[in-house]
């Protein structure tokens, strides 16, 4: 049965891959593709969070922390690369005289990225190995990652000099001296982030295929029996929360490259509870149905807010309900039952 899973999860994965690559470049125009960008950068989040939550039964109401790290990291280098040699504007107007210590190893592409990909998982493991080893975890993980989520933002909007205030980092047009803003930038920053996101799910199914996905779910279900067993349990959890955080890190850089702009807002408690949402509805045990979820959700916010500017919300709060109560396990979960009905009757 497992086996029968695993195997319709690659070719739903594949069959996904090839509506990104193959039909949607050619069936949409400039803008919209940017539109799809932006969802798929959620993508990764919500992956992250079907590994923390769906497979390791750690529900993080903070990943907008590690999103927003990500996409602040990237801002700062397109914003220096975009007023070198001169500080940026917002640090002029703040009457900032030299360039702050710690944004100067943002100078680098090579650093950045790297930063992207250490910092949130050195931060995660060391922050939830320190919380899983006295053995915090459910809904009191929950409430300690949402208050991470609203201390950053009251931090970032703090500190106007250094990170732009409430206003964030905008107004950077250039990656490498390309223009990102033009449309034939935008494709090929789409087929990218296509290109990382797929290689994100393969990898991403096989971690779950792997002996420590089983050792994941068994701690999920129980995790007193693994630990007696012999296992570090915190460590391996720690482990994934730091994956799920690496993630989160690159779909930020991606959202930042899409939209052109960063806010203390992305890392916010509605904004991290969204991004919950987006796993949720896909299916919090489907990789693919995570990518699905972020583009389902993602469209229906950008049509919503734009219809009801006011009412948007109470709509992904009744779709959280809704999943919870009526489909639990997500649009997958609806597949896999359709999918497994003749098998059934033919038993």
């Amino acid at each position: 049965m497992q086996d029968h899973k695993h195997k319709r999860s690659v070719i739903f994965s594949m069959v996904l891959i090839a509506l990104l690559v193959v039909v949607l470049p050619f069936a949409l125009d400039a803008f919209r593709l940017n539109l799809i960008g932006k969802y798929l950068a959620f993508a990764f989040v919500a992956i992250g969070i079907v590994l923390t939550w769906g497979y390791g039964g750690i529900l993080s109401l903070g990943q907008g922390v590690f999103f927003g790290l990500g996409g602040y990291m990237m801002a700062m280098f397109l914003k220096l690369e975009a007023s070198a040699p001169e500080l940026p504007d917002f640090m002029v107007w703040s009457s900032v005289e030299h360039l702050p210590t710690w944004w100067i190893p943002f100078k680098s592409l090579g650093l950045t990225v790297l930063g992207i990909l250490v910092i949130p998982a050195a931060l995660a493991y060391l922050f939830s190995y320190a919380i899983f080893r006295r053995r915090v975890s459910g809904v009191y993980f929950a409430i300690v990652t949402l208050s991470l989520a609203l201390t950053l933002t009251v931090l970032m909007v703090g500190q106007q000099g250094d990170t732009g205030g409430a206003n964030g980092i905008t107004d950077f047009r250039t990656l490498l001296g390309m223009d990102i803003t033009s449309n034939h930038s935008l494709r090929i920053l789409y087929f990218i982030e296509v290109a990382i996101l797929s290689v994100v799910m393969m990898l991403s199914l096989g971690v779950v295929r792997s002996r420590f996905g089983k050792i994941l779910i068994a701690i999920r279900d129980r995790e007193d029996r693994v630990r007696f067993s012999g296992y570090n349990t915190a460590h391996m959890k720690a482990f994934v929360f730091a994956c799920g955080a690496v993630l989160a890190s690159i779909g930020g850089a991606f959202f930042t490259l899409q939209v052109g702009l960063i806010a203390p807002s992305v890392i916010g408690v509605v904004a991290s509870v969204e991004m919950v949402i987006y796993a949720a509805v896909g299916g919090r045990l489907s990789v693919p149905g995570a990518v699905v979820g972020a583009l389902v959700i993602g469209f229906l916010k950008s049509y919503l807010s734009e219809a009801f500017p006011e009412g948007w919300l109470y709509f992904l709060g009744a779709v959280f309900i809704l999943v919870v109560w009526v489909m639990p396990n997500g649009l997958a979960g609806l597949l896999d039952q359709w999918s497994d009905r003749p098998r059934r009757k033919v038993a």
